[in-house]
């Protein structure tokens, strides 16, 4: 692991207190070039782990609160009329940035919600019959509340695959739950953090995850695992080859945020809760598939 990489796992777990392993793969979905959303109840840090992300990382950010009236006009942008020069003039919306905050994204509409899709899977997207190309890099963290609750529009099948993780910040210990209590604002703490690395920086790490060692018995591993998916009658489906892709990405991040270069099983074990979670209609604990699949 790089020195920057461990000053900005360092920086993240002084802001966000107890959450280690959330940072790990909001971390892990950032190098490995996939979209990251977290599902809780309001008030467990879900807002403060972007904010804390964005920062730490030294990148463009912006947020957009989603809601019941929600427009794509407000999230792509609007082409304006200018009558000193007598033209159209498109004004970007918030999704030109390089990490994007969408908060409870599951509120809006399924209308809205799609303005998304272009965006997370080519980062680009269709204005006016004209293409235009986001940042690079460019990383979506959504928030949604609990699918129970009023108000909410559950996000299709085809999103929800967009993300490579989905993960739950949960309630924290009551260790650091005291520290929030006596401790400074959260807010304060994250108006003073410092960039740990740039975007150049970021781009070079995912590019250098993309060749992290995967060895022809790990993808036996990884097929075992979708196929045992397939075929167990526990699962509605089974995972898609770009659920297992998703898989290889996200465990090629931690190997290389442990420092190797090369992925063990433990590494795809590690990734498995999040990257499975919500493309598993009716699934257990994901604990319940490795414990399924023997490794070869």
């Amino acid at each position: 692991m790089t020195q920057n990489l461990q000053n900005v796992i360092a920086q993240a777990e002084a802001a966000i207190l107890g959450k280690p392993r959330q940072i790990r793969c909001a971390l892990a979905c950032v190098i490995a070039r996939g979209h990251l959303l977290i599902e809780d109840v309001p008030g467990v840090g879900k807002t403060t782990l972007a904010h804390v992300l964005a920062r730490t990382l030294g990148l463009q950010f912006s947020r957009i609160q989603f809601t019941s009236d929600l427009l794509p006009a407000d999230i792509l942008g609007v082409s304006v009329f200018e009558r000193d020069n007598n033209q159209f003039r498109f004004h970007p919306g918030p999704i030109f940035s390089q990490m994007l905050l969408a908060d409870e994204v599951n509120r809006a509409t399924p209308k809205a919600q799609s303005a998304l899709l272009e965006a997370m899977e080519e980062h680009q997207v269709t204005i006016e019959g004209e293409t235009r190309k986001l940042p690079e890099p460019f990383f979506v963290i959504a928030t949604q509340n609990p699918s129970h609750q009023i108000g909410t529009y559950p996000l299709p099948e085809s999103q929800l695959d967009r993300f490579l993780m989905r993960i739950q910040m949960g309630y924290p210990d009551p260790v650091a739950e005291r520290g929030l209590l006596s401790g400074t604002d959260r807010r304060e703490i994250i108006a003073g953090l410092k960039p740990q690395m740039d975007a150049a920086e970021l781009l070079e790490l995912q590019q250098r995850a993309k060749k992290v060692f995967v060895s022809d018995a790990l993808l036996d591993y990884v097929q075992a695992l979708l196929r045992h998916t397939r075929e167990s009658a526990q699962y509605e489906q089974g995972l898609s080859p770009r659920a297992g892709l998703a898989l290889l990405s996200a465990a090629r991040a931690w190997a290389l945020i442990d420092g190797r270069n090369a992925v063990i099983p433990e590494d795809v074990q590690s990734v498995l809760p999040g990257v499975v979670s919500h493309r598993l209609p009716m699934a257990g604990d994901p604990a319940d598939l490795i414990e399924a699949v023997a490794i070869p």
